[in-house]
C-alpha cells in the first residue's frame, strides 16, 4: 500500500485549492426568441425547447377553451 513519503500541511493544501472555485455561467441572448440562456444548452421558450436559434421539440399546442 503505497504512503507519501512526507504529509502535506493545511496552509499548502488550502493554498492550492484556493482556485477551485465554480465560474459563472456564460449566458447569452438568443438571436431568435430573444430568451436569456446558458451557452451551449438547450432551452425552453414558450412550451418549444430551441437550441442554437433552431426548434427542437415543438410542444403541444396550447387548448384555447371557449
Amino acid at each position: 500500500m503505497a504512503h507519501p513519503k512526507s504529509r502535506v500541511g493545511k496552509a499548502r493544501k488550502n493554498k492550492r485549492r484556493t482556485h477551485h472555485k465554480a465560474a459563472m455561467p456564460q449566458l447569452t441572448v438568443c438571436k431568435t426568441t430573444g430568451e436569456t440562456h446558458m451557452m451551449h444548452r438547450a432551452y425552453w421558450h414558450e412550451g418549444n425547447m430551441y437550441y442554437k436559434g433552431q426548434l427542437v421539440i415543438e410542444g403541444a399546442p396550447a387548448e384555447v377553451e371557449e
